[in-house]
């Protein structure tokens, strides 16, 4: 039989990033006794790539800015699949969150009058994303682990977890993991988890995301019995880095083009104007020393380069498609010309840092070049909006784990405030629902020594497949047939792919022992990347339409039958199964407030 190092918790939070570390401050400060498994170093999580800023409707830079309009913001660049009570909370709660972190320590930037400044980002009608230079997601960490450290958490610093486990009656009762260092297996007793693991962006060829975002949450769930939603709505932002190829995918932050810059194609030319939604109506701006021509959207101008998201990106994926591209198939992003370098230093210090000791490239000059690299995925586990509960009785999501919150796209600034106000009420919701039990949910010893065999498989055997092989395999996969612009054939031919490297994955063989072993790792991170691979998959056959993050070649334009429904997955008996179920009704004081016919009908 294994040995196990043997820890036992009220509540278990998987994931140090910014929805992790809020979670077990709160749980903490209930009185639960809480433990932090991260799977790197803590204060490393991939929050602090998140740069540009958080959005809360503060009212500091446009006084008329409200949670009604951040919600109505979030709901139309969502195109509509929000979990509209989600995304009220958020509205609502954000400054709060962003006035606690002050409190905390924080040091935003500040107006003129010493108020809390805010700045323009893509989607958000009114410039309201507090931030810390272009740092906001470092700071953010830096405050949480201080509070975290001083409240006493146990934190577990580079451990991954690989299983969770139910008792009888189905609650979760605790999870199995390893020490990356050792080797050494770890068994968590615990009444309630929080998964707060981040992303999965490590499936595709081209992403933002760090060497830990290998889907292990949305996996985890979906073995313990969650569901999932609209895992077909990926967020490939529009700008990451392209050259030099050891960098390419790293993000820029969308505070460049919120501070000025603008993107050009190969001919020099301002492309966005020809991208503009109909919605909008192009215009010349009189008397205005920075653009040549806006939009407007009724009572705030704006630049199209700061279009949400999935419409820049897909822009820009035309550009390069139509021959109009830089030689390393992106396009230009220009704040030089705009902006002045003692300004773009001063605003952008990481990203002139970035480009200078990366790339060679100084932004206070020229131009840079970048494209659209896989960024978020909005789809996530199925939580309840209060409490961010799941199916499975004592399991919590936060982050983007989650789905629901964002719907079909997320806009930028929405991650940061969405980790700390879902953050702290998982940590609520986890701690109360533990703290409420009489008795701790027993672990079957069974099930965690077939776990234990299963988990040390690759290192035993004689299988000849390469753990990164198959893994390369799988990312050109995913970014091939699986990425910005998708068709029925393609993503059927994905899948026969999906199912033949799920077969190798059977015949993988890691060499060495448990003691630091890289390859070892991946071959067990491959077994969640691959079915997150084919949930994704799927979803994207269901959905037959064009929305947000989920482009279909095929289905070019919105359905408004695909509009009023989520598509779910889960784990059956005989593998992933995939329905569609109604969205959320949305109670008419809300709907009243997209009676202007902002529905979000462009898609």
């Amino acid at each position: 039989m294994p040995e196990y190092e043997t820890h036992e918790y009220d509540v278990l939070v998987i994931g140090a990033g910014g929805a992790g570390l809020r979670a077990a401050v709160e749980a903490s400060s209930m009185g639960a006794r809480t433990a932090v498994i991260t799977k790197s170093l803590l204060g490393k999580a991939h929050t602090v790539m998140a740069e540009g800023g958080m959005a809360a409707a503060m009212g500091n830079v446009w006084p008329q800015d409200n949670w009604q309009v951040h919600f109505r913001d979030t709901m139309r660049g969502g195109k509509m699949l929000n979990n509209w009570r989600m995304a009220q909370i958020h509205a609502q709660e954000a400054p709060d969150r962003v006035y606690e972190l002050e409190e905390w320590g924080a040091l935003f930037d500040r107006t003129p009058d010493g108020r809390i400044l805010q700045r323009d980002f893509g989607g958000h009608r009114y410039a309201r994303l507090a931030h810390v230079g272009d740092r906001t997601g470092l700071e953010m960490i830096r405050i949480l682990q201080q509070r975290g450290v001083h409240q006493g958490l146990d934190v577990f610093a580079e451990c991954t977890i690989n299983r969770l486990f139910k008792d009888s009656q189905g609650r979760i009762a605790g999870a199995i993991g390893y020490r990356r260092e050792t080797g050494e297996l770890l068994l968590f007793k615990a009444k309630a988890v929080v998964l707060a693991t981040g992303g999965a962006g490590r499936i595709w060829e081209i992403t933002s995301n760090s060497w830990e975002g290998t889907a292990d949450g949305h996996a985890l769930a979906l073995y313990a019995g969650a569901d999932m939603i609209d895992m077909e709505c990926i967020q490939f932002h529009p700008t990451g880095m392209v050259w030099p190829l050891s960098v390419k995918g790293l993000l820029v932050t969308e505070g460049v083009r919120g501070d000025g810059g603008t993107l050009k194609n190969i001919d020099g030319k301002r492309f966005m104007f020809d991208y503009i939604p109909a919605m909008f109506a192009a215009e010349t701006a009189d008397n205005e020393p920075e653009a040549d021509r806006w939009y407007n959207d009724k009572t705030v101008r704006r630049t199209p380069d700061l279009l949400p998201r999935d419409e820049v990106a897909r822009a820009i994926n035309s550009e390069v498609k139509a021959g109009r591209g830089t030689e390393h198939g992106g396009v230009f992003l220009d704040i030089a010309s705009r902006r002045s370098p003692e300004y773009i230093r001063s605003r952008l210090p990481s990203m002139y840092h970035q480009f200078m000791q990366l790339a060679g490239v100084d932004i206070t000059k020229e131009a840079f070049e970048v494209g659209p690299t896989m960024h978020y995925i909005m789809g996530g586990v199925r939580v309840e909006a209060e409490k961010q509960g799941t199916a499975v009785p004592g399991l919590y999501a936060a982050g983007e784990v989650s789905g629901g919150m964002h719907g079909g796209n997320r806009l930028g600034g929405n991650s940061l405030s969405d980790l700390v106000v879902f953050g702290r009420r998982a940590g609520m919701g986890a701690a109360e629902y533990a703290l409420g039990l009489t008795s701790a949910p027993a672990l079957d010893q069974a099930d965690v020594d077939e776990r234990a065999a299963l988990m040390m498989k690759p290192l035993e055997g004689d299988g000849r497949e390469n753990p990164y092989a198959i893994h390369t395999a799988l990312r050109t996969l995913m970014q091939n047939k699986v990425g910005i612009i998708r068709t029925e054939s393609e993503l059927q031919e994905a899948l026969v792919e999906i199912a033949s490297l799920k077969e190798r994955l059977t015949r993988v063989k890691a060499g060495g022992d448990t003691k630091y072993n890289p390859g070892w790792h991946l071959a067990l991170d491959l077994e969640h990347m691959i079915t997150v691979a084919e949930v994704v998959t799927r979803a994207a056959i269901e959905r037959k339409e064009s929305r947000g993050g989920h482009t279909r070649d095929d289905y070019p334009n919105p359905s408004p039958e695909f509009g009023k429904v989520n598509i779910v997955d889960r784990l059956g008996p005989n593998g992933v199964e995939v329905r569609q179920e109604p969205l959320p009704q949305m109670p008419p004081e809300l709907a009243e407030l997209f009676a202007d016919g902002g529905d979000d009908a462009h898609g």
